[in-house]
């Protein structure tokens, strides 16, 4: 076994910061519904949602090994081509924070991991199949899937809980909405930090350190854990908003529907290998949770630039690890400069992101997080009629009990 050089050093420490980036910019999959329906207050569910993250990363390694020995194949790869690929994610991951769009962080790692080996080793060092079977049918699939099982699982929700007491229903399933959050971070942490533990684990192979096809080593397991759980404790306000607010407005039943079917379709991934989008597959949970309840309309115009941002994140991540890789080609000299370049563009970021900033106090504010409705969620609304329990009475609202009625909130007519 060689000892670890000093690239691999700084490739390895660039790793856990893309593993941070992670943790803050995904801390939304888990707790935004959570913390918009009030279930929790933000601090304590960032908190519990940290701890959550650490513990998964130890459950399995399934997913570290399809990124280790599965996406690239690691003959003629150097470990600057790893660093070349994490300055591509971890700029798409800022840059889509900046914005507040929850696209994937796992999607920017892959396409940045695949620019730079094809700019270094051409297009026969990635593994087509792999990428086709466990990156991309999984991005189509997996937030589908959950969407559907949202949408059903909150019509059931409403069903089951016609005719009951509203307030009790609501305290209920805010109950239930903190234990499916803790799920969903369990299985953040279990398939999302096994990525970075299979980033590194593939830089060691590269630098001589471990053999082909080997297990993270346990100190890569901790470090890769504590540095996703550090990011979700700090908690990525922006898009937590966007999911918690800008979608579409979720009452608990919802809440409850969309991180469990979440949760359960990141899991069962996870088992089997499938390195899929935590983001894509909360998002399309909170989508069909939003259509699930009668009435019920998502903001398009946010869903659009949700899916762009997912459509552009492998090109986008893949053209600046290549031109990263490019750099990191031309000796150390290129190292340095792609590290000052990565150094930058993320300061840059920062500084923007304090003109308008989104903090803690601020988050579930629905004023400033509003946005045009769109032209469907306008059409959609103007021909569903009122909640039932809803009526006009001089421009003020009132409420009338009904057995029959589904959980509302009142409602301005």
């Amino acid at each position: 076994m060689e000892h670890i050089t000093l690239l691999l050093g700084i490739v390895i420490v660039t790793a856990l910061v893309f593993d941070f980036t992670n943790g803050f910019h995904d801390t939304a999959n888990a707790m935004a519904t959570t913390i918009s329906t009030g279930a929790l207050k933000p601090k304590t569910a960032v908190a519990m949602s940290a701890v959550l993250n650490l513990v998964g990363a130890f459950l399995s390694v399934e997913v570290a090994k399809t990124i280790s020995g599965g996406i690239i194949d690691e003959a003629g790869i150097q470990p600057e081509v790893i660093f070349a690929a994490l300055v591509g994610a971890i700029l798409w991951n800022l840059l889509t924070w900046l914005l507040g769009l929850p696209s994937s962080s796992s999607h920017a790692l892959f396409g940045g991991l695949i620019g730079a080996a094809v700019m270094s080793a051409g297009w026969d060092s990635v593994n087509g199949s792999t990428v086709v079977t466990k990156v991309l049918i999984p991005a189509v699939a997996a937030p589908l899937v959950a969407g559907a099982a949202a949408a059903l699982a909150t019509r059931l929700t409403y069903r089951i809980g016609r005719g009951t007491d509203e307030r009790a229903t609501s305290k209920g399933y805010r109950a239930g909405q903190i234990a499916s959050a803790g799920l969903v971070s369990l299985a953040h942490g279990t398939n999302d930090a096994q990525k970075t533990m299979g980033i590194i684990t593939l830089a060691l192979v590269t630098g001589g350190v471990l053999v082909p096809d080997s297990d993270p080593p346990l100190w890569v397991i901790v470090s890769a854990g504590l540095a996703i759980a550090l990011g979700t404790y700090l908690g990525g306000w922006r898009i937590i908003r966007t999911m918690g607010k800008g979608l579409t407005d979720l009452a608990p039943q919802q809440g409850f529907a969309a991180q469990t079917s979440a949760a359960t379709a990141i899991l069962a991934s996870s088992h089997i290998g499938f390195s899929l989008s935590t983001t894509q597959v909360c998002s399309g949970a909170v989508m069909g949770a939003g259509l699930g309840r009668k009435g019920g309309v998502v903001r398009w115009s946010t869903a659009t630039r949700m899916f762009a941002a997912w459509g552009l994140t492998l090109p986008a991540a893949g053209l600046v690890g290549a031109g990263a890789e490019l750099l990191t080609k031309q000796g150390t000299w290129g190292v340095v400069l792609t590290g000052a370049l990565l150094v930058a563009g993320s300061g840059t970021i920062w500084v923007l992101s304090r003109r308008k900033p989104v903090t803690v106090d601020n988050v579930n504010d629905t004023g400033a997080a509003a946005e045009p409705a769109g032209v469907v969620t306008s059409a959609v609304a103007a021909v569903t009629p009122p909640p039932a329990g809803v009526v006009a009475d001089g421009g003020l609202k009132a409420t009338i009990s009904s057995p029959d009625a589904e959980p509302q909130r009142p409602a301005t007519v």
